[in-house]
């Protein structure tokens, strides 16, 4: 048998051990009856948590992304820089355009 350990931490606070044979436990070592609703229940909370915060690893490539991301913070204000000389700070100018690029390919939920 394999635990969710993770959402049996969500839905037990005071689980401080998890053991896949044995169950889980409070700090006194009482073992803690655990109902599969409430892990359910847990479960779903923690993946709509997840999912509001992925468009974030999306952009920077930390969720594994590497068609669309975030340019280096050097390669930003390099951009920004030529758009400034240029004078095309708009919405149109390289700056914007490869932020806006990001952003569109992996918008807020």
């Amino acid at each position: 048998m394999s635990l969710d350990h993770e959402a049996i931490r969500k839905a037990y606070p005071s689980a401080v051990t998890i053991d896949d044979s044995t169950g889980a436990f409070d700090a006194s070592g009482n073992k803690i009856s655990l109902t599969q609703s409430d892990i359910d229940a847990a479960r779903v909370t923690l993946n709509n948590e997840a999912a509001a915060v992925l468009y974030k690893t999306q952009r920077t490539g930390a969720a594994g992304t590497t068609d669309t991301i975030y340019p280096s913070i050097g390669d930003q204000l390099d951009a920004l820089y030529k758009d400034i000389v240029a004078g095309t700070v708009t919405t149109s100018g390289a700056f914007a355009t490869a932020i806006k690029a990001t952003k569109d390919k992996y918008p807020k939920p």
